[in-house]
């Protein structure tokens, strides 16, 4: 019994995401068509990218609430560069360096100047999403008929394989995180952050190096997702990205990363942001209005956190 009880907490998640899967499936039978589930892995895409750096960040016990407007505005340092000519690894290339740039300016004022990591990033996404509206004018960044237009699309709207590009990035990121948490110094010192940062001090790990790393690889990801998010639309908006720190973190924990830091898997995070993602498709096939879609991702959020305090 104690085994089953013990396999049941460590794949709830999973556990839930079949259920939850199920019950949508014998509710509509237009889910378990190939092409829908491909829909919810494109649709999964964006989060899923987001809440695979916010894991890092999460695990050391911090927050990074910055990160729907690094995805705004790098998707709009993307579109610009297009627009004005550059070609697409200059683009992407440039919107990742702008991420990964704003990570590190998290880090730095978060260890340097010893201010709380929730502080810290909603004053740079607020900030930053007034510095996107500046950056567009306001206005959204279309992509027509510039040279390297249609091969930009092709990141956030092309398909490999009868498969969209977009899937095959995000089972890329999260390979590569997995392996980074799992394999590296880098992930056994996140580890060690969220379990005890003041003991993972003495034992000789530079802690605020680490942390700059981390909201680093947070900043870079979420540019990621803005660049897939931009090339999908060819268009950059000023508005894009509200919310979706809510729903990485939302991911990042219905995955059983715990908010105190110190425990989780990348592994996880996949499955919660799955979770979100079928909640989501599930409630457009059954033609639900986008207000009860809020009400219901609310309530999910809120299930999450609960969740999280269930296992201290």
């Amino acid at each position: 019994m104690k085994i089953n009880k013990d396999f049941l907490v460590k794949y709830k998640s999973v556990i839930a995401l079949v259920i939850f899967s199920a019950i949508i499936s014998m509710l509509n039978a237009r889910f378990l068509t190939t092409s829908n589930i491909l829909n919810i892995l494109r649709q999964t895409t964006i989060n899923g990218v987001i809440a695979a750096g916010m894991t890092f960040v999460i695990l050391t016990g911090g927050i990074d609430l910055s990160v729907g407007s690094v995805v705004a505005f790098s998707g709009a340092v993307g579109a610009y560069l297009i627009a004005s000519g550059s070609n697409v690894v200059v683009a992407v290339i440039g919107a990742l360096v702008i991420g990964t740039i704003i990570g590190l300016i998290n880090g730095i004022i978060i260890t340097k100047g010893k201010v709380q990591p929730f502080i810290v990033t909603l004053a740079t996404m607020t900030l930053l999403r007034g510095g996107t509206l500046v950056f567009t004018n306001g206005k959204p960044i279309s992509l027509g008929y510039e040279k390297n237009a249609d091969l930009f699309s092709a990141i956030g709207g092309g398909y490999l394989f009868k498969i969209p590009v977009p899937i095959y990035i995000l089972i890329a990121v999260f390979i590569l995180a997995y392996y980074v948490l799992t394999n590296t110094r880098l992930g056994r010192y996140t580890y060690a952050l969220g379990g005890n940062e003041q003991a993972a001090k003495l034992s000789g790990i530079n802690t605020e190096k680490m942390k700059c790393y981390i909201y680093m690889i947070s900043g870079a990801l979420a540019a990621l997702a803005g660049v897939i998010l931009t090339s999908r639309l060819s268009s950059a908006q000023p508005t894009a990205g509200s919310g979706y720190e809510l729903d990485a973190i939302a991911a990042v924990v219905l995955g059983g990363t715990s908010l105190a830091g110190g425990v989780g898997s990348v592994f996880g995070t996949v499955i919660g942001a799955l979770i979100i993602g079928v909640l989501s498709n599930a409630l457009n096939l059954m033609n639900v209005t986008s207000y009860y879609q809020l009400m219901a991702k609310g309530i999910v959020i809120l299930i999450a956190v609960l969740l999280d305090r269930k296992q201290k």
